[in-house]
């Protein structure tokens, strides 16, 4: 049995290395290699021709050369040099060359210009941070058509009383309104991820719910500590009435307000 995983792995490598690029699994680089669904991911998105559309991870540019044929402009967010200098390759001396922007770094440290759409197939181990790096963004963009592993999505899209409803739920939800659009098996990848994969769509509410997302996001994080427990028991467990107490002594010293000796959060 080992030979024979060993075997496939070295046919996976060399059919890569055909085309002179070794994939970096730290960056989560699956290329997709089907081009009915990328065309599928650009139809759902309702590009325009006036648009400026976000991509992020665009790879060997697969997507990117479809994307550019239906927009005023791409802009491209990619780690890899060696993907940027292959981009950079595919459009040289074409039309496209003009309406192509490259930003070279991680999209998570990038200030993002302003964008109309975002399309793309992400790398899945930074789905939840480049979600919520997307809907804070201002100003708004029309929608984002993102490819997730598929569990990811599935959370995206659960409701209360669904198994995998959870904090990135109702967070994104608040936010967004999110629609699952298709499932996409693995060999549509190059080389193929171990799990299967989503695409979702994602609008943001605009204009935004009137809260402090980041108060919020402390509420939630409190009461998704222990899904099946009430909201009573979450907040009366000792390790958040501990926060709740250091937070309102913060509070209390911020605004010149005092605080009595006998003072007991409970």
């Amino acid at each position: 049995m080992p030979k024979i995983k060993a075997e496939k792995k070295s046919r996976i490598h060399n059919e890569v290395a055909k085309q002179g690029i070794q994939f970096n699994k730290d960056f989560g680089q699956h290329i997709l290699k089907n081009p009915l669904i990328i065309t599928s991911m650009l139809d759902k998105a309702g590009l325009r021709p006036t648009d400026i559309a976000l991509e992020i991870g665009p790879g060997t540019g697969n997507m990117t050369i479809k994307m550019l044929d239906r927009v005023k402009k791409v802009i491209a967010c990619e780690i890899d040099t060696r993907l940027v200098a292959e981009l950079q390759k595919r459009v040289q001396g074409t039309p496209y060359q003009a309406k192509l922007q490259i930003l070279v770094g991680d999209v998570l440290k990038t200030e993002l210009p302003f964008f109309d759409i975002c399309v793309a197939n992400i790398p899945y181990q930074i789905s939840s941070p480049l979600v919520f790096k997307l809907l804070l963004h201002r100003p708004f963009f029309r929608c984002a058509v993102l490819m997730f592993q598929q569990e990811f999505a599935q959370r995206l899209v659960a409701k209360p009383g669904d198994k995998l409803y959870c904090r990135l739920s109702i967070n994104t939800q608040l936010l967004a309104r999110v629609d699952m659009l298709m499932k996409v098996g693995k060999n549509n990848f190059r080389p193929p991820p171990k799990v299967e994969s989503s695409v979702v769509r994602i609008e943001p509410r605009n204009p935004p719910p009137p809260i402090n997302f980041v108060e919020w996001d402390g509420l939630t994080r409190i009461a998704f500590v222990r899904k099946n427990k009430t909201l009573s028991a979450a907040f009366k467990h000792n390790t958040t009435m501990a926060v709740l107490e250091k937070n309102y002594r913060v509070h209390c010293s911020l605004n010149n307000k005092e605080i009595p000796d006998d003072f007991d959060i409970k």
